[in-house]
């Protein structure tokens, strides 16, 4: 499978190493009579990527940038090397790949030669075609040739088949426009008026004549700097009109967009029911453009960051476009047809017209400067009565858009989904001449048939086929392969997929085992069902950070269909030992707690490691009091009456310049027993590599941050009487109390009234994430008869468990009405503040930052609040994106460490590395705050610990 709607078995997959390695495989499938289809990211949208023979992937080994001369403005590439990895090379030069489509995070330039990709700058920099210069292939049974201008290494054949069809090429192919790429469109390029350009010839041509193994590109120049015009139009008929005149002011990009695709994002664009996105090369340029149009609101855009925030609306769309606004899927299939600019304003509403009469819905965006129109649609490509609809519609559309002198396929190829439409565009004599073309580069027929001559029937094939009717099977068919997960850019929030990135596998993508489960279900290749070792082994490195479900366009839970396939694989098994070990992490941690064995535990923990769990690994510390037990004491000595003031728990060690001051000693809170923190030291202070430690009076443990506005007396500011449920959550009560009572010493401060939640509670996280979820849902129901019906904000300190308890809970028990409530009443730590103490001014604490979000937090809570509130603290800078690498269990787990720790080195550890002296260090996620203590030697803490360390001391009240 690609990113398309079709599903060829291939025998076998072939990683070539290089052009001799291709060369041998092409000729051994040759001697054999096996087919061979070239993959590229497997981003192709038409089945192209498909093939019942021998893959060959092209990005595992291939995929070098040969050479970059910026001079001449060429590059020479392997066909395996991703779009951005080139770009990233001539960016330092002022120079880009002029071609972008929205997957130039994942796809690669073989891909896009064989797509004649184009993108949003087409309008300005042509399509990929335009930008080959020279081409090394290899065809079926391993002959090579190099691809240039003129005839020279043209295969035999090719000059005297265009001979003889001088008239078919001037007069059959004539009347095309820029984005004319269907067929073998560009076979009109081997015209003696046209320069007989063979390299751009080939290009197009769908893995269906020979293999590239290297290619010449040239570059363009990249404006200094471009600017951004946003402009709002009445509804998407007048945008479409409105395209084709601004072209003659120059711009870069004209993308269209309407707002049942944008949606909410609308909020952020100008007025309107429609919008066009272009970018122009100056400030000036754009301005000017603003002025000569006829949009009914403008924005402009400047800023670098601003504009990349827009643009991510557009590159998100192929994915976003896949829901309906009742949630239910559209699937490609006509994703990229195209019509002269000129034309489209009367297209569109014809097409939508067209959707209405087959009773299907789809939002149409894209290149609107070139009249290509991308869209999805609501397709039933699994009964017999959606499959016969999908047919009819195709051949009606395709009518359409031949009628308005379009292109069935405008930059993605014809594939399977369209090659079969391909003689309602060309006449006869064209399509003889592409099956002669066909014949000259590939007479045995071996490269990639079925696609574009003597194609397969277009509603053959069709993925969904094979899968039962069950509600999992709908889950797993909802990738659609669009492959985002397959990006390895570090940087930034986005967590998706941090196995991928680490290894480089395709099956350890959240598309790979979506792909390896959906084989499951159809059980045709994978025979074994639930007990499939594959399918185990690539969910074995999935680290359940659950960055697709938010990273993902489609929003694939892998995290969740992992425990799912977890909880059928083991069902009536011997689970493995981390499963009990670590799955029942709650039930050990209340027993140890029970039996006041914590001490002892942690004595011999430090020399002996538990069996089935990593034995580079260290187990965490366990508090000698847990949180709710020195609550409850503090409850008691206050005799009934509010709750004493919590001091400050201590922080880091001081700098070691500041001399042999002794450490100093644990504060506890008021009617607590000293166990319930100085007994359980914290480890060493972080200090920045290189950094030679804090500076004097600054950071944790030095001087305390300043108090500003009516904190500074430690009075309340929030709403009097606003009662606060703080979470036991199992990480906070028995190995961070620390994170607990600083919680409830700021929420105090903030006006607010905690209560900590009573009885045995718990989210059921490590239950889940074992896959032991029927234990996950009698825990669950005991919780949900513990805590009866919130009344109020339920705070929950660790991210992983409030992300359980807002999403898993109800999933888990959707037919209990308590579980929802619960739900809707949980809050992280900085939302309880923002929402119910809006206008509490916390300590200023005036330090930078370095650290970690949780890759929950991201994924399912939002880190908004969180951000909000360190810069009202004066704590200056981000933290990392990604996920830490440790993830719960899985860190744990053996045959993990070393992915564990290459996630971690993808941005947490370097930020902490580059981090400046004073730098704090904030993990609200325990397993993040335990990465940062083992890898980087240091202690992370809450926010919570960091702002209860900058309120004033009680009863001390400051001016």
């Amino acid at each position: 499978m690609d990113a398309s709607n079709y599903r060829r078995v291939p025998v076998g997959v072939v990683a070539p190493r290089d052009a001799e390695d291709v060369a041998a495989a092409l000729a051994v499938c040759a001697e054999a009579g096996v087919p061979v289809v070239p993959r590229g990211g497997g981003t192709s949208i038409a089945g192209q990527a498909t093939g019942t023979g021998v893959v060959l992937d092209l990005t595992r080994h291939m995929d070098s940038l040969v050479s970059l001369d910026p001079a001449a403005r060429t590059a020479v590439v392997q066909p395996g090397l991703v779009l951005d990895r080139l770009r990233d090379a001539a960016r330092p030069h002022g120079l880009t790949f002029g071609p972008d489509p929205s997957t130039h995070s994942r796809c690669t330039l073989g891909g896009m030669i064989g797509n004649n990709a184009c993108g949003a700058h087409s309008v300005a920099w042509g399509t990929t075609a335009d930008n080959v210069a020279e081409l090394a292939v290899t065809t079926y049974g391993g002959s090579a040739h190099r691809l240039g201008t003129g005839w020279e290494g043209a295969p035999d054949g090719l000059r005297e088949l265009v001979s003889a069809n001088l008239a078919v090429l001037r007069t059959g192919m004539a009347g095309g426009f820029s984005r004319r790429i269907s067929g073998y469109g560009g076979l009109d390029a081997l015209l003696p008026e046209r320069g007989v350009q063979v390299a751009r010839a080939f290009c197009g041509s769908e893995g269906t004549l020979g293999v590239v193994t290297e290619a010449a590109v040239r570059l363009v120049e990249l404006p200094a700097a471009p600017a951004l015009a946003v402009l709002g139009y009445a509804d998407e008929s007048a945008a479409a009109q409105a395209a084709a005149g601004l072209l003659g002011y120059g711009p870069l990009t004209v993308e269209g967009m309407a707002a049942d695709l944008v949606g909410d994002a609308a909020s952020g664009l100008p007025r309107g029911g429609a919008w066009l996105f272009a970018e122009m090369r100056d400030e000036g340029a754009a301005r000017a453009l603003i002025r000569a149009s006829d949009a009914v609101d403008a924005l402009l855009l400047t800023d670098p960051a601003a504009q990349r925030a827009l643009w991510r609306i557009r590159e998100d769309a192929a994915g976003t476009a896949t829901r309906m606004p009742d949630g239910t899927m559209a699937w490609p299939g006509w994703e990229d047809c195209a019509v002269p600019p000129a034309r489209l304003g009367a297209y569109l509403p014809e097409f939508r017209a067209l959707l209405a009469q087959h009773g299907l819905r789809g939002s149409p965006y894209g290149h609107f400067g070139e009249g290509c129109v991308h869209v999805r649609i609501d397709f039933d490509l699994v009964t017999p009565e959606g499959v016969a609809r999908f047919r009819a519609f195709s051949y009606d559309l395709a009518d359409l858009v031949v009628a308005h002198g379009g292109s069935l396929s405008g930059e993605h190829g014809d594939g399977q989904a369209r090659a079969e439409l391909l003689p309602r565009m060309y006449g006869p004599s064209v399509i003889d001449l592409f099956e002669s073309a066909k014949r000259v580069w590939d007479p045995a027929g071996g490269m990639n048939p079925g696609i574009l001559v003597r194609p397969a029937r277009l509603d053959e094939n069709l993925r969904f086929a094979v899968l039962p009717s069950l509600p999992f099977a709908g889950e797993v068919a909802r990738c659609v392969g669009v492959a985002k997960c397959r990006s390895t850019e570090v940087g930034g929030p986005g967590v998706m997929c941090p196995s991928y990135r680490a290894t480089g596998e395709e099956r350890h993508s959240t598309r790979g085992r979506a792909r390896l489960l959906h084989e499951m279900l159809a059980g045709e290749v994978l025979r074994d069902g639930w007990r499939s070792a594959e399918v185990a082994g690539a969910l074995d490195l999935c680290l359940g950070c659950k960055g697709c479900r938010s990273d993902c366009p489609v929003g694939v839970d892998m995290a969740a269909y992992k425990a799912e396939f977890l909880h059928r694989h083991w069902a009536g098994r011997l689970r493995p030992l981390s499963h009990y070990a670590l799955g029942g992490l709650p039930f050990w941690l209340r027993l140890i707690a029970g039996l006041r064995l914590a001490g002892p535990l942690n004595l011999v923990s430090r020399v002996l490691r538990i069996p089935g769990l990593e034995r580079a690994r260290a187990l965490p510390r366990v508090a000698r009091t847990p949180f709710t037990r020195a609550w409850r004491a503090a409850s008691r000595s206050a005799g009934g009456g509010p709750l004493p003031a919590l001091r400050p728990f201590p922080g880091l060690r001081p700098d070691p310049s500041r001399g042999s001051a002794p450490d100093p000693a644990p504060q506890t809170p008021a009617g607590l027993d000293s166990a319930a923190s100085g007994e359980n030291p914290a480890p060493p202070a972080f200090e920045a590599r290189g950094s030679g430690g804090w500076p004097p009076g600054t950071g944790p443990g030095g001087a305390r941050g300043t108090v500003e506005g009516r904190v500074g007396d430690g009075r309340p500011q929030g709403t009097p009487g606003t009662v606060v449920t703080v979470w036991p959550d199992t990480f906070t009560e028995y190995l961070a109390p620390e994170a607990g009572h600083a919680a409830v010493r700021v929420l105090r401060a903030a006006g607010l009234e905690p209560v900590v939640q009573p009885g045995r509670v718990c989210c059921g996280l490590t239950y889940i994430s074992t896959g032991r979820l029927d234990t996950a849902r009698r825990v669950l129901r005991r919780t949900l008869d513990a805590v009866g019906d919130p009344q109020g904000p339920v705070t929950v300190l660790e991210p992983s468990c409030a992300a359980a308890l807002r999403t898993d809970l109800p999933a888990l028990l959707p037919e209990d009405p308590r579980a929802p409530r619960l739900a809707a009443a949980v809050r992280t730590f900085a939302e309880t503040l923002e929402e119910y103490a809006p206008d509490w001014q916390p300590p200023r604490l005036d330090r930078p930052v370095a650290g970690q979000t949780h890759c929950h937090q991201h994924a399912v809570l939002g880190d908004g609040p969180d951000r909000r509130l360190r810069e009202r603290a004066g704590l200056t800078g981000g933290l990392s994106g990604g996920c830490c690498g440790l993830a719960g269990n899985f860190g744990f787990e053996p045959g993990h460490h070393e992915v564990s720790v290459a996630c971690a080195e993808e941005q947490l550890l370097p930020s902490l590395r580059a981090a400046a002296p004073g730098t704090e260090v904030l993990a609200d996620g325990f397993s993040c705050r335990t990465q940062i203590a083992q890898l980087a030697g240091g202690r992370a803490r809450h926010l919570a610990e960091v702002l209860a360390e900058g309120l004033p001391e009680p009863g001390v009240h400051r001016m």
